[in-house]
């Protein structure tokens, strides 16, 4: 019976607890409820963390730029002009790549002068070798230079000009080279005019002369129709003759053979002997 009358009582201090911590809850989600709504009555919101700048990379970037020497300035300026392909006034160049012409003279003055800017005196813009705009004034171009024309050169004028001269090159309006001693490409123009066509019996009658096989008789022929030989054999005998030189080709001597009556000094080698001569 006191067992029973003990749980009464803690279950009891149990409730009262629980009601205790279940009031204290309430007061305190009045409270904050209260502060939140007068806050927003007064117009205030709840103060925000203070943040530093984070643009402290760019301006340090923007520093290293202006401080650089007056080349690499004028580099960034040029890379500008050559991929916008647009005039660009100094303050549209110090917004785009940081190089601010306008406070540093060497740099402006030095871009004006440059044999690939434009300056018109408001503005900069790029200035190509050739001034071309398109495929057909490109072709146009290439044809006024049946000597070729270094592909160098066309390289800057127009985004787009690279692709289209292989595409006249495909079509066969073109032709691109090699130059042996530079190894840069040769752009030559492909004259319609020269396509013709040859009949296979004219291709064999040609094919079919014989030349002369001594040198100077191929040079007499040509003197006889009219045209100057490249070479001249006779001048280069005789020059030849005069310091001693043999014209013909010296005759190889033969190899001579290992037979019976030769020595034998390597005779604890007889693999070399294999194919000794009977004579």
């Amino acid at each position: 019976m006191a067992l029973q009358e003990k749980l009464d009582k803690f279950k009891k201090q149990q409730e009262k607890c629980q009601t205790t911590l279940s009031s204290i809850a309430a007061s305190k989600a009045a409270a904050s409820q209260k502060s939140a709504s007068h806050g927003s009555a007064n117009g205030k919101n709840a103060p925000h963390p203070v943040k530093f700048s984070n643009d402290t990379e760019r301006l340090q970037h923007i520093n290293s730029i202006r401080k650089a020497p007056v080349g690499a300035q004028m580099k960034r300026v040029i890379d500008l002009l050559l991929e916008t392909r647009q005039a660009l006034t100094p303050e549209q160049i110090n917004q785009a790549c940081y190089v601010d012409i306008k406070a540093n003279k060497d740099v402006f003055e030095n871009l004006r002068k440059n044999p690939k800017v434009n300056y018109d005196g408001q503005r900069f813009s790029y200035k190509s070798k050739y001034g071309l705009k398109d495929k057909t004034e490109l072709l146009q171009l290439i044809r006024k230079y049946p000597e070729g024309l270094a592909v160098i050169d066309l390289k800057d004028a127009y985004p787009t000009v690279m692709e289209d001269l292989q595409a006249l090159k495909g079509a066969g309006q073109i032709w691109l080279l090699s130059n042996f001693d530079s190894q840069e490409d040769i752009a030559y123009p492909n004259d319609p005019k020269l396509h013709i066509k040859v009949d296979d019996d004219l291709k064999q009658l040609f094919r079919s002369i014989e030349l002369p096989r001594d040198m100077i008789d191929i040079e007499k022929d040509l003197q006889k129709n009219g045209m100057k030989p490249a070479t001249n054999t006779a001048k280069r005998r005789s020059a030849a003759q005069i310091q001693g030189i043999s014209s013909k080709p010296k005759p190889k001597k033969k190899k001579s053979e290992i037979n019976k009556r030769t020595k034998l000094t390597n005779a604890h080698l007889p693999e070399l002997f294999q194919n000794l001569n009977n004579s």
